[in-house]
Protein backbone atom coordinates (compact mmCIF):
# COMPACT_ATOMS: atom_id res chain seq x y z
CA UNK A 1 0.00 0.00 0.00
CA UNK A 2 1.29 3.45 -0.91
CA UNK A 3 0.93 6.50 1.29
CA UNK A 4 0.26 9.83 -0.41
CA UNK A 5 2.33 12.78 0.73
CA UNK A 6 2.11 16.46 -0.14
CA UNK A 7 5.01 18.92 -0.06
CA UNK A 8 5.27 22.51 -1.21
CA UNK A 9 7.86 25.20 -1.61
CA UNK A 10 9.37 27.68 -4.01
CA UNK A 11 11.49 27.40 -7.12
CA UNK A 12 13.45 29.56 -9.50
CA UNK A 13 13.35 28.83 -13.22
CA UNK A 14 15.58 29.94 -16.08
CA UNK A 15 14.13 29.48 -19.57
CA UNK A 16 16.61 29.84 -22.43
CA UNK A 17 15.27 30.14 -26.00
CA UNK A 18 16.79 27.64 -28.44
CA UNK A 19 16.99 27.61 -32.21
CA UNK A 20 14.20 25.75 -33.97
CA UNK A 21 15.00 22.37 -35.46
CA UNK A 22 15.94 22.49 -39.15
CA UNK A 23 12.85 22.85 -41.32
CA UNK A 24 10.47 23.59 -38.43
CA UNK A 25 10.73 27.42 -38.48
CA UNK A 26 7.60 27.73 -40.65
CA UNK A 27 5.51 25.97 -37.98
CA UNK A 28 5.99 28.96 -35.61
CA UNK A 29 6.94 26.74 -32.66
CA UNK A 30 9.16 27.88 -29.80
CA UNK A 31 11.73 25.70 -28.03
CA UNK A 32 13.45 26.44 -24.70
CA UNK A 33 15.68 24.72 -22.20
CA UNK A 34 14.55 24.62 -18.57
CA UNK A 35 16.86 25.01 -15.56
CA UNK A 36 15.09 24.96 -12.16
CA UNK A 37 16.14 25.01 -8.53
CA UNK A 38 13.53 23.71 -6.06
CA UNK A 39 13.43 24.68 -2.34
CA UNK A 40 11.49 23.24 0.59
CA UNK A 41 10.98 19.52 1.18
CA UNK A 42 11.96 19.07 -2.47
CA UNK A 43 15.61 20.18 -2.54
CA UNK A 44 16.45 19.56 -6.17
CA UNK A 45 17.76 20.79 -9.51
CA UNK A 46 16.05 20.04 -12.79
CA UNK A 47 16.96 20.30 -16.44
CA UNK A 48 14.55 19.92 -19.32
CA UNK A 49 13.14 21.07 -22.63
CA UNK A 50 9.92 22.83 -23.56
CA UNK A 51 8.12 23.35 -26.86
CA UNK A 52 5.39 25.95 -27.26
CA UNK A 53 2.99 27.37 -29.81
CA UNK A 54 1.04 30.62 -29.75
CA UNK A 55 -2.60 30.72 -30.82
CA UNK A 56 -3.92 33.17 -33.39
CA UNK A 57 -5.83 35.03 -30.65
CA UNK A 58 -3.97 36.92 -27.92
CA UNK A 59 -3.88 34.96 -24.66
CA UNK A 60 -4.06 31.52 -26.30
CA UNK A 61 -1.07 29.15 -26.36
CA UNK A 62 0.07 25.66 -25.54
CA UNK A 63 3.21 23.96 -24.31
CA UNK A 64 4.67 20.56 -23.53
CA UNK A 65 7.80 19.94 -21.49
CA UNK A 66 9.90 17.18 -19.98
CA UNK A 67 12.31 17.74 -17.08
CA UNK A 68 14.47 15.43 -14.95
CA UNK A 69 14.43 16.44 -11.27
CA UNK A 70 17.46 15.32 -9.21
CA UNK A 71 18.00 15.83 -5.49
CA UNK A 72 16.18 14.94 -2.28
CA UNK A 73 12.46 14.69 -1.59
CA UNK A 74 11.56 14.60 2.12
CA UNK A 75 15.11 13.33 2.79
CA UNK A 76 15.05 10.61 0.10
CA UNK A 77 17.72 10.94 -2.59
CA UNK A 78 17.13 10.22 -6.28
CA UNK A 79 15.62 11.56 -9.46
CA UNK A 80 12.38 11.41 -11.44
CA UNK A 81 10.95 12.88 -14.63
CA UNK A 82 8.06 15.36 -14.83
CA UNK A 83 5.92 15.74 -17.97
CA UNK A 84 4.03 19.03 -18.50
CA UNK A 85 1.00 19.69 -20.70
CA UNK A 86 -0.36 23.22 -20.55
CA UNK A 87 -2.76 25.45 -22.43
CA UNK A 88 -3.87 29.04 -22.15
CA UNK A 89 -7.34 29.54 -23.63
CA UNK A 90 -7.84 33.31 -24.06
CA UNK A 91 -6.13 33.89 -20.72
CA UNK A 92 -7.59 30.88 -18.85
CA UNK A 93 -4.75 28.48 -17.88
CA UNK A 94 -4.94 24.70 -17.63
CA UNK A 95 -1.85 22.77 -16.56
CA UNK A 96 -1.12 19.10 -15.88
CA UNK A 97 2.28 18.01 -14.54
CA UNK A 98 2.69 14.27 -13.92
CA UNK A 99 5.55 12.04 -12.82
CA UNK A 100 6.51 9.78 -15.75
CA UNK A 101 5.82 6.17 -14.68
CA UNK A 102 8.93 4.19 -13.66
CA UNK A 103 11.20 7.25 -14.00
CA UNK A 104 12.21 7.29 -10.30
CA UNK A 105 15.74 6.28 -9.30
CA UNK A 106 17.53 5.34 -6.07
CA UNK A 107 15.35 6.05 -3.00
CA UNK A 108 12.66 7.53 -5.28
CA UNK A 109 12.20 4.33 -7.31
CA UNK A 110 8.49 3.71 -7.88
CA UNK A 111 7.44 7.33 -7.28
CA UNK A 112 4.15 8.53 -8.79
CA UNK A 113 2.33 11.80 -8.46
CA UNK A 114 1.47 15.21 -9.81
CA UNK A 115 2.67 18.77 -9.33
CA UNK A 116 0.89 22.09 -9.36
CA UNK A 117 2.53 25.46 -10.04
CA UNK A 118 1.37 28.89 -8.92
CA UNK A 119 2.98 32.25 -9.69
CA UNK A 120 2.25 35.15 -7.34
CA UNK A 121 3.92 38.55 -7.68
CA UNK A 122 6.74 37.02 -9.74
CA UNK A 123 7.48 34.25 -7.20
CA UNK A 124 7.10 30.61 -8.31
CA UNK A 125 5.49 28.08 -5.94
CA UNK A 126 5.01 24.32 -6.34
CA UNK A 127 2.80 21.80 -4.58
CA UNK A 128 3.73 18.17 -5.14
CA UNK A 129 1.46 15.27 -4.24
CA UNK A 130 3.29 11.97 -4.52
CA UNK A 131 3.34 8.32 -3.45
CA UNK A 132 6.23 5.93 -2.91
CA UNK A 133 6.04 2.15 -2.49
Amino acid sequence: MQNTHKVSGTFEVKLSPQAAATGIEAAKLGRMTIDKQFHGELQAHSLGEMMSAMGEIKGSAGYVAIERVSGTLAGKKGSFVLMHTGTMNRGQPQLTIQVVPDSGTDELTGISGSMGIDIKEGQHFYSFEYSLP
